[in-house]
């Protein structure tokens, strides 16, 4: 273990729902704990419920809201999506496959990480459709430096 090595919790992001941290740095990776559409005030983004309590659950919505906490975390271990190498993504139904596979082809193309999604049961909440998984890769170099010096040619 270096001194590196730590587990990282991302500020302005809801609360894991166990004594885990959002990510673990391990030297070169980053490994990203499962990651819903939960917001900090424990609402779901893409979970929506009328007057009568009938939901709405839109996985388009959730997918965007999942991609964009995994961008958060990957932030705050000094990553970007980019470093993402691999990814799990655990859908309730697969019948949410085409919608979520639209929206992270949004995120990423053919370049970006390696992908498995299985079909699962439950998650721990019953209005989340999707959480998603990952490990990535630490850049090797300062991204503000390098920008600078590609501003500066």
């Amino acid at each position: 273990m270096t001194d590196d090595d730590r587990g990282i919790l991302a500020e302005g992001r809801a609360v894991p729902r166990g004594r885990f941290p959002h990510a673990r740095v391990a030297g070169d990776y980053v490994f990203v704990s499962g990651t819903s559409s939960r917001r900090p005030d424990n609402t779901i983004a893409g979970a929506d419920a009328d007057e009568f309590g009938a939901t709405r659950l839109d996985i388009a919505v959730q997918t965007r809201a999942v991609i964009e906490n995994l961008r958060a975390v990957l932030a705050a271990a000094g990553c970007e999506l980019s470093d993402l190498v691999q990814a799990t993504s655990y859908l309730v139904d697969m019948n949410d496959f085409a919608a979520y596979n639209a929206v992270w082809a949004e995120y990423f193309d053919e370049q970006g990480p390696a992908r498995t999604t299985v079909a699962v049961h439950a998650l721990p909440h019953p209005h989340l459709r999707l959480e998603i998984q990952g490990i990535a890769l630490r850049p090797t170099t300062d991204r503000s430096t390098t920008a600078t010096l590609e501003e500066e040619k």
